[in-house]
């Protein structure tokens, strides 16, 4: 009951703008890793490995990076921007990581560089089976609700928050199928969180938002995406690596 009056509370803060704003922009969000987390999870890794990590690198252990989310109400496209800065200024080109989501067909089209080779997953949109919480928050100017799945490959728990005044199924990473965009993303208990800090409601180009013409790599299906990753997971933890230093977190 908590939660229906949660909802109505939301939908009556939100109700107004709906009318008054086109459902297309540009979302920038902060991609923050957490090193130190991440590394405390590998099982292979001694107590007094662990403890040697967080002393060596300190407060230091957090990389940020930007990324992009171009949407309207049809699809959406999420990756690194054009120019890719860090925190020291240092610009470089990354591995290919584009995330294409065709909301009116239903596909998805990921285009990720990982493992020494670049892989386009092709497939139908499939949403998580999401659980809406009754928690709310505010995540860069606008009110969101808080939702909770699990990633059964990788072992994680996953945490959004999304903001109902945008009523499109979108967000980062490859996560959707929330009915408002996904604002903020929280991987494995704060491991990685990828936070809104911008959002700018304005026309999106069409070579924003839609996929190049020509793609280049392996195409699989989900299915088969995910089966590399599983059995990299396993050959790497065996051979006592970080899995996650050759492909996304």
């Amino acid at each position: 009951m908590r939660t229906i009056r949660i909802w109505i509370f939301m939908m009556a803060l939100t109700s107004a703008p709906l009318f008054a704003q086109n459902l297309e922009g540009e979302i920038t969000y902060e991609r923050v890793y957490y090193w130190t987390k991440i590394n405390s999870r590998l099982s292979f890794l001694s107590n007094e490995e662990k403890d040697r990590m967080k002393q060596t690198w300190g407060k230091r252990d957090e990389y940020k990076q930007k990324m992009t989310l171009y949407f309207n109400e049809k699809q959406s496209f999420y990756g690194y921007p054009k120019v890719i800065e860090n925190e020291e200024g240092w610009s470089w080109s990354e591995a290919d990581y584009k995330i294409y989501r065709n909301f009116e067909k239903e596909t998805r089209t990921d285009i990720i560089g990982m493992l020494g080779k670049t892989y386009v997953i092709e497939d139908s949109l499939k949403a998580p089976s999401w659980k809406v919480m009754n928690k709310i928050k505010e995540v860069a100017g606008r009110m969101c609700m808080m939702a909770v799945t699990e990633d059964t490959i990788k072992n994680q728990k996953i945490t959004a928050w999304f903001a109902n005044d945008l009523p499109v199924s979108g967000g980062p990473e490859m996560y959707t199928g929330l009915p408002g965009m996904i604002l903020e993303l929280d991987i494995n208990d704060g491991d990685i969180i990828i936070s809104a800090i911008d959002i700018k409601m304005k026309p999106v180009a069409a070579e924003d938002i839609n996929l190049p013409k020509k793609i280049k790599g392996r195409k699989i299906n989900n299915k088969q995406y995910q089966d590399i990753v599983s059995v990299h997971i396993r050959d790497s933890i065996k051979a006592r690596r970080n899995p996650f230093w050759s492909m996304p977190y």
